[in-house]
């Protein structure tokens, strides 16, 4: 059976800015706040963050609940990763996810600084300093025969899609404006030559673009 390469549950700005501008330590998604990129998917029964009972049934739920199937590796950038910029001067970090990351799998994080491996609870991060191709060829033999996540952010997606390795993807559009930041797209349209593409409300808000391989 074919590896997938998809893009799933990455939510954007309606002006198309998978995060703003100045991220730190202390905001992850620069200018972006992300309770409102990511309200849809945090009220949902199935977000995996929840402490209490509860949550939203339906199509959020659904592509939640979606995340993690058959996903057998993760591709990110570093910015995904972390806010450190250039050599790495930190090692004691160790990603925004404390001792539980949400992975399960086998991370690859692209860089052009590398540092060794580590891994936390069953997830492992691997630093990779490579085109997309061949960071997909390593992500596709650690995956073992599943697909593999390429978790963000938009400019690292962006370079998979300018590539055109990308099989599938999931973009839910968040009704607020950024105005600046990681842009993944001026218009969702701008990949129809390429994809078919559906796209669905949500009672939340939100908008779900799905879009896959003509």
């Amino acid at each position: 059976m074919e590896q997938l390469l998809r893009v799933h549950n990455f939510s954007v700005s309606r002006d198309g800015f998978g995060a703003g501008e100045n991220q730190s330590y202390e905001r992850p998604f620069g200018h972006a706040d992300p309770g409102d990129m990511m309200a849809w998917a945090g009220a949902t029964a199935s977000w995996p963050n929840r402490t209490d009972p509860g949550g939203s049934r339906g199509l959020d739920d659904y592509f939640t609940r979606d995340f993690s199937r058959n996903i057998g590796a993760e591709i990110m950038g570093r910015n995904k990763f972390g806010p450190q910029r250039g050599p790495w001067q930190d090692h004691e970090w160790r990603g925004w996810w404390g001792d539980q990351p949400p992975f399960h799998t086998p991370v690859f994080v692209m860089t052009h600084h590398l540092r060794p491996s580590f891994t936390v609870s069953d997830t492992t991060f691997h630093f990779v300093n490579d085109e997309p191709a061949a960071v997909l060829a390593q992500a596709r033999a650690a995956a073992d025969g599943r697909d593999v996540r390429l978790g963000g952010g938009a400019t690292t997606i962006r370079a998979f899609l300018d590539a055109d390795l990308v099989d599938t993807l999931h973009v839910a559009v968040s009704d607020v404006e950024l105005g600046g930041g990681s842009r993944l797209w001026e218009s969702p349209d701008e990949l129809d030559a390429r994809y078919h593409h559906e796209v669905v409300s949500s009672a939340s808000g939100v908008t779900h673009h799905l879009f896959w391989r003509r």
